[in-house]
């Protein structure tokens, strides 16, 4: 235990605190029980030491620990929490959750952890996980015991924060539609806005960039990797020769204009037979956060239908995996979805690009699109690209980047 005492202050101790993610704020850190999911480089480490040092710094006793580390090898994660608890341990921070050892058939983390929970009613647990764990069958249902929060990457605001210490407020999606002109104004007075936001679509949405920029691309191209080479494997029951096919789908739909896809296409692109599995495989990407798609349903345990359109998660990824053939409107599209879909419901809609709450109608363009493709339609706006304010129905697309 003195060594994971060691590692969680020297982790808690070093830790940054002039930024914190806007999720921060929206925990209940009071819940017994919390889960943090999220792509792989979003931060969710971060966030939980940054908690662990202001419990700390509250006099609180606090042990961060990661799964993937030797000690798990050959120590059990319950007996570590209840060895913890023994010595006046009250909040446990676990990281990596799905990288534990599985030290008994029947006993999964998921298990130990509903066991920790159950046994040990005044020590609060917080954990992390790779948003993959959405697919997991655990042998532990911590579902009616857990509250669950899932932390996207960096939006458009919170990068303006982070690396140019321009602070600005959360906007509502009605406040954008309704007073964006305004809204606009005062912050391109501010800041020289639309060179920011080029930035950003390159290389804003992963906090790490600021730790080797001349490397980001390359250590994004790793992190995909990770994903699938290790932590789908880890949840499914997919073969390793067939891993390959993940990245040969990515780099198609990279290439792809969204409105033109055809999965007979792709299918016949990759070998891949059975076009059912091509679906699956698309169902796997996006819960890893590596793609969106447009028009899909789920059904009961039914992996998704035909999607209408595929994106790939967000504008960095796209210059990861093909930086020299991006379309500026599959990047435009790309960054839109990307931003409303963390707290919005968005479909696929014709016409327009895309339908937001079942209500509000968009075409996403360059700041010479007109409203022709929409001129009839109920509640239909543009978000148009290179302009720094608008006026009533067209609305600058980078705005919508300060939803969260």
């Amino acid at each position: 235990m003195q060594e994971l005492h060691e590692i969680s202050n020297r982790l808690i101790n070093s830790v940054k605190t002039f930024f914190f993610r806007s999720l921060y704020k929206s925990v209940n850190w009071e819940s017994r029980l919390i889960e943090i999911q999220g792509a792989r480089g979003v931060g969710k480490t971060t966030m939980m030491l940054q908690k662990a040092k202001e419990l700390s710094n509250a006099g609180k006793s606090v042990l961060y620990i990661s799964l993937d580390i030797p000690y798990f090898y050959r120590n059990g994660l319950f007996e570590t929490a209840e060895n913890f608890y023994t010595y006046g341990g009250q909040y446990l921070f676990i990281d990596e959750v799905h990288k534990y050892p599985q030290k008994q058939k029947k006993i999964d983390w998921a298990q130990e952890i509903k066991n920790i929970y159950d046994t040990i009613p005044d020590l609060f647990v917080i954990y992390s996980g790779s948003s993959v764990l959405q697919l997991y069958k655990s042998q532990g249902d911590l579902s009616r015991r857990k509250s669950t929060y899932m932390l996207s990457g960096l939006s458009f605001r919170e990068y303006l924060q982070f690396y140019k210490n321009q602070t600005f407020e959360i906007l509502t999606f009605n406040e954008i539609l309704n007073t964006h002109q305004t809204i606009c104004t005062k912050i391109s007075k501010k800041i020289k806005i639309l060179p920011e936001f080029n930035t950003y679509l390159s290389s804003g949405y992963y906090p790490f960039f600021q730790e080797n920029p001349e490397k980001y691309l390359a250590r994004l191209a790793d992190v995909i990797n990770v994903i699938i080479e290790t932590d789908i494997p880890y949840i499914t029951d997919i073969a390793g020769e067939t891993l390959h096919k993940f990245k040969q789908l990515l780099a198609a739909i990279a290439s792809i204009v969204p409105y033109s896809l055809n999965l007979s296409n792709i299918s016949s692109e990759l070998y891949i037979t059975d076009q059912r599995t091509l679906i699956k495989y698309i169902n796997l990407l996006e819960k890893a956060e590596l793609i969106n798609t447009l028009g899909a349903k789920v059904i009961g345990n039914k992996i998704l239908n035909k999607p209408r359109k595929i994106y790939l998660n967000n504008t960095n990824l796209m210059y990861a995996i093909d930086r020299d053939h991006i379309n500026a409107g599959t990047l435009r599209e790309t960054f839109f979805l990307n931003q409303l879909n963390y707290l919005h419901k968005i479909n696929y809609t014709k016409p327009g690009d895309f339908i937001v709450d079942n209500q509000f109608t968009f075409e996403v363009g360059g700041k010479n699109k007109t409203t022709k493709q929409i001129k009839n339609t109920e509640s239909a706006f543009l978000a148009l690209d290179n302009i720094e304010t608008g006026f009533a129905n067209k609305i600058p697309l980078w705005i919508f980047g300060f939803l969260y």
